[in-house]
């Protein structure tokens, strides 16, 4: 078993870094188990100045107690069992740490606590801006009504879809970027619960969306799985609008509306490039009457899920 020492403002600590502990690569140490202690997947656009602030804050932290310690950034990465380069990286504000990191070094360092305490502060920002600004409004929602006829919308996706829809994005995304962004979809589903019944949520998702084979033939299969058993909740609603219909409303793509519970409507748009957000009365009513047509025109709740029923059994 490999140890590393490393000399305290209370004297010197024998820290275990593990059977067999070696270097995998910058900014990494794998441990004989084989998990690897990296940080690589926590990266943070420097457009969001959200999650700057708060990296600011940790680097700051980090390295005041590491040097009030009197460690080096090579002495702390080995007794915590991360890289120099992690540990410069995240007293630079580069890389978002892991809780592992933070205990670590609140241990090695002596700190008492106060740097563990900032692993709050960290899990607010660790998924991408887009995605926490969406949880959030949400969250704030009584009701969501969700139009969809390019992919199952992203609160209905199963782990394997999102990455198969995820990872499908051109230019690609690095796999870091890819796991970070399927988790914060994940975590989003959270408001998707029998408990209290809100908010209330209603999707209407184009026949194409059942049928576009993302991901593979197992993967569609799992997730029309998945919109079989969550459209059995009784918040949850729904409806296929198939392709024979001769009208269909939505044409000009995926839209969702958010009733908060301050009773006012927003509504959210993606595109090619951008997110928006929605707040104009008057588009918003174009929207609102838009989704009642789309519903009108599709299959209803019950017929819906005979239909994904049948498609899952051609799949």
């Amino acid at each position: 078993m490999l140890t590393v020492s490393v000399r305290l403002r209370s004297g010197s600590v024998r820290v275990v870094r593990g059977d067999g502990a070696r270097a995998t690569g910058v900014g990494r140490v794998r441990l004989g188990g084989g998990a690897a202690a990296d940080v690589d997947d926590w990266d943070t656009g420097m457009d969001d100045d959200e999650a700057s602030a708060v990296m600011k804050a940790v680097a700051r932290q980090v390295k005041l107690w590491r040097e009030a310690a009197g460690l080096t950034q090579t002495e702390l990465g080995a007794a915590i069992g991360y890289g120099e380069e992690t540990v410069s990286s995240v007293e630079r504000g580069r890389r978002i740490p892991r809780p592992e990191f933070l205990d670590r070094t609140d241990e090695v360092t002596g700190a008492g606590g106060k740097v563990a305490a900032l692993k709050a502060d960290v899990a607010a920002i660790k998924y991408p801006k887009k995605v926490r600004d969406l949880k959030k409004l949400e969250a704030e929602s009584v009701e969501l009504c969700a139009y969809n006829n390019s992919v199952i919308h992203g609160l209905l996706q199963t782990d394997d879809y999102a990455h198969a829809v995820i990872g499908n994005r051109q230019p690609p995304f690095p796999q870091n970027e890819i796991e970070r962004r399927v988790a914060g979809r994940m975590d989003r589903q959270g408001i998707i619960s029998t408990t209290t019944g809100l908010p209330v949520l209603s999707f209407v998702q184009c026949e194409a969306t059942l049928r576009r084979c993302t991901g593979g033939r197992m993967v569609l299969r799992k997730q029309l799985e998945r919109l079989l058993e969550v459209g059995q909740l009784s918040n949850v609603s729904i409806q296929v609008l198939p392709l024979s219909r001769e009208e269909n409303a939505g044409l000009e793509g995926p839209f969702q509306l958010l009733r908060l519970k301050d009773g006012s409507t927003i509504g959210h748009n993606e595109s090619q490039l951008a997110s928006r957000v929605i707040s104009n009365p008057k588009e918003l009513q174009i929207l609102e009457l838009r989704y009642g047509m789309i519903r009108a025109q599709a299959l209803t709740p019950r017929e819906s899920l005979a239909f994904i029923e049948k498609v899952r059994g051609e799949t």
